[in-house]
């Protein structure tokens, strides 16, 4: 397998998450998926998909006209990096549409937020894929501040209260929603979910071609 960044980002955005839910479960990792209530700002923003950037905050009020640790987290993103939001937000956006267009700059692929967006429909338009728990038109400026940077997080989780995210582990998000794949994995998920993918697109054809359900269960042992 390439350990090129960007072609194993190219490979995963070929596959879906529920087919790299299902081979993380084979492997043994059981609760991987983020929780449901992290969801895509715009409808048909893209397919979210790269190598785990960290940031974490709490909210403390604090005295200035900006957050430096904030924009030192964002200048430190690298390309392909999606971005990893955790802490404590509540009630207030932890960026919005210029430190978004900052991360794009940067490489950054889109974001995943255990908190609040604003200027979600401008984020959209420049088409950065975001997951966020809520949107506000509130600023964080002097409530919530950035605490640490490419450390281990934890977010909150689908079927456990929380999923550890280290930096370097695997994200990828859809209409569906998000999976963490750690990296530890990242090679052996991505061949099974791209040899079950094919197989599910031959399964796709035969249906429409008029096979009949029993048939196909007959054949690939599952539909």
């Amino acid at each position: 397998m390439s350990t090129d960044p960007e072609s194993i980002r190219t490979r995963f955005l070929a596959v879906d998450t529920t087919t790299v839910s299902d081979v993380l479960e084979q492997v043994g990792c059981h609760h991987q998926a983020l929780a449901t209530h992290l969801v895509p700002i715009a409808v048909d923003q893209p397919k979210l998909a790269g190598f785990a950037y960290t940031v974490r905050g709490q909210l403390t009020p604090y005295a200035g006209p900006g957050d430096p640790d904030k924009m030192a987290a964002i200048d430190g993103m690298k390309p392909g990096v999606v971005s990893i939001w955790a802490g404590d937000a509540e009630g207030m956006a932890c960026f919005g549409e210029l430190l978004a267009l900052g991360m794009k700059r940067r490489g950054c692929v889109g974001a995943v937020v255990n908190g609040g967006v604003r200027d979600s429909h401008w984020i959209a338009k420049h088409g950065v894929p975001i997951y966020a728990r809520y949107r506000s038109p509130v600023q964080s400026i002097g409530r919530w501040k950035v605490t640490g940077c490419q450390i281990p997080v934890a977010m909150p989780g689908a079927t456990a209260k929380r999923v550890d995210v280290v930096p370097g582990d695997f994200i990828l998000g859809d209409a569906d929603g998000v999976v963490v794949v750690p990296a530890a994995h990242i090679e052996a998920v991505l061949t099974e979910a791209e040899k079950i993918t094919a197989r599910e697109n031959r399964i796709r054809t035969e249906i429409d071609d008029g096979a009949a359900l029993g048939v196909i269960l007959g054949r690939y042992g599952r539909v």
